[in-house]
């Protein structure tokens, strides 16, 4: 951001550390100079600063004065942000700033994902931090590491690094919105492996591509019925595998394990004698493709040309790799059964990536499910789905779902100050995507918990932005709940 524009975002506090926060490097997993950053804040605003073995940073402030007995509240959001870009837009995330503008009230970033998850929720905490002009009880702001491909910053925090009795999580995406429960999560690794054979004899070989769908974040947006780019390829290799026979040379698609692919590339080839009807048949098979999803992924691009022959995959692994990737299940798989909340999708599965190498084609799958019994059941069908097709399979752990608490003094809190200032009823949810919230229950069991923030789109892609009103809404709303938090 300019410094024009800089100064024309309210509250400006909040979007001076955002600001500042984009010029610092932090893909998961390789959140070092975040780390740094936020113990040098604490110790240059006088504040107790601790890191703990994952990485996990907390910064606690005292309470104002006439505040000393009010309840602790943690603060908390996820330092750590999913590093994604357009084809042709260069960038190295682990060394150049995030480049963001502004595009009427939308704030956005120029070709990557802007980063406002969570990065939003780390400037509101180190805004509050920084003030001397509100009023609150003792304050405990903890920024995890690494929540975008493993949540290891809250899987790896320990009971009793936090001392707070009511915990407010900052990585929501929809202002008005209060989400006081969320989805757990298992992640399935797939691998084919095999021994690449030398490029045969009387076959054509082509690549495919497609660029442009919409892709989006595998919970929060799994309702939306978007293209995903490798079951879209899929079904086109299994009805010319079936009709002519395919082998595989390579299958590229898809980045992260917690988002919807959007482009991928694959090299395969044909009988020679058949290139021809596989060209025309790709261009009936895009045309459909782009009338059946015309509404949700209206810039699809497709592309296929003849290219250099190169080492295959055997007829066998070939074959079984298409097979599996069009059998299996993707997208809502059930909705939540209770009537007050069946417009909430309660299991999902994603296929979120294919990458091959030499002598590997892996696959990443997430599930999700609101009900751990399901969840677990989705997860095994899955990974049965691999299994027969003859790939070794490992699962994650996965993470916990986050059980709605009925009595919640925090959440009433939350919704009548929300009522006092805007004059409207918030919206109390459940959320599929999955929230820190889930594994901070299992080590506070006591600790009462809400997640709300200002509202985000295009999350976990490079169309990602970030309503810049809600912001002043969210923090108005952090502000007055402080000062409503009780005595202990």
């Amino acid at each position: 951001m300019n410094n024009m524009e800089k100064t024309e975002l309210t509250p400006q506090r909040v979007f001076d550390q955002f600001a500042t926060i984009n010029t610092i490097p932090r893909p998961s997993k390789h959140e070092e100079k975040m780390i740094a950053y936020l113990t040098s804040f604490g110790k240059e605003h006088g504040l107790a600063t601790k890191v703990d073995a994952t990485g996990n940073v907390l910064i606690s402030k005292p309470a104002t004065p006439g505040y000393e007995n009010r309840a602790t509240v943690v603060l908390q959001s996820h330092m750590d942000m999913v590093c994604d870009k357009l084809v042709d837009h260069e960038i190295d995330f682990m060394n150049d700033p995030i480049e963001s503008y502004v595009d009427g009230e939308w704030l956005k970033a120029k070709g990557t994902t802007l980063g406002a998850d969570d990065g939003i929720g780390v400037a509101i905490e180190l805004a509050i931090l920084a003030s001397d002009d509100i009023c609150h009880g003792p304050i405990e702001c903890l920024f995890t590491v690494d929540e975008e491909t493993g949540l290891t910053g809250a899987f790896g925090l320990e009971a009793g690094f936090m001392s707070g009795d009511m915990l407010i999580n900052l990585d929501s995406e929809d202002e008005g919105q209060i989400f006081v429960s969320c989805a757990g999560g298992i992640t399935t690794h797939a691998h084919f492996r095999f021994t690449r054979e030398a490029a045969p004899t009387g076959q054509f070989f082509l690549k495919a591509s497609l660029k442009g769908l919409c892709g989006g974040h595998s919970g929060d947006d799994i309702n939306k019925k978007r293209a995903n780019a490798i079951k879209i390829m899929a079904r086109f290799l299994y009805m010319i595998n079936e009709k002519y026979g395919v082998r595989l040379a390579q299958w590229n698609s898809g980045k992260m394990h917690n988002a919807i692919p959007r482009d991928g590339v694959v090299v395969f080839s044909v009988p020679a004698d058949k290139k021809e009807e596989v060209k025309a048949a790709w261009n009936i098979f895009t045309g459909e493709v782009e009338e059946e999803f015309h509404v949700t992924d209206t810039s699809m691009e497709f592309a296929m040309e003849s290219t250099e022959a190169e080492a295959v995959l055997p007829q066998s692994v070939s074959t079984s790799l298409i097979r599996s990737l069009q059998a299996l299940d993707n997208g809502i798989l059930s909705m939540c059964q209770d009537e007050e909340i069946a417009w909430l999708v309660e299991t999902s599965s994603n296929i979120a990536s294919v990458q091959s190498s030499a002598d590997d084609v892996a696959v990443v799958a997430s599930q999700r499910s609101n009900v751990m019994s399901n969840l677990r059941n989705m997860a095994n069908t899955v990974k049965a789905q691999f299994q027969l097709a003859g790939a070794d399979v490992e699962q994650s752990d996965g993470y916990p779902a986050w059980k709605m608490n009925p009595n919640s003094k925090l959440t009433k809190i939350v919704v009548d100050t929300y009522k006092q200032l805007f004059g409207k009823d918030p919206k109390v949810l459940g959320i599929h995507a999955g929230l820190e919230c889930g594994l901070f229950s299992e080590r506070y069991p006591n600790m009462d918990m809400v997640s709300f923030g200002p509202t985000l789109r295009g999350v976990h892609t490079p169309d990602e932005r970030l309503l810049i009103p809600t912001v002043q809404m969210v923090w108005d709303h952090l502000i007055e709940i402080l000062k409503n938090i009780p005595e202990k």
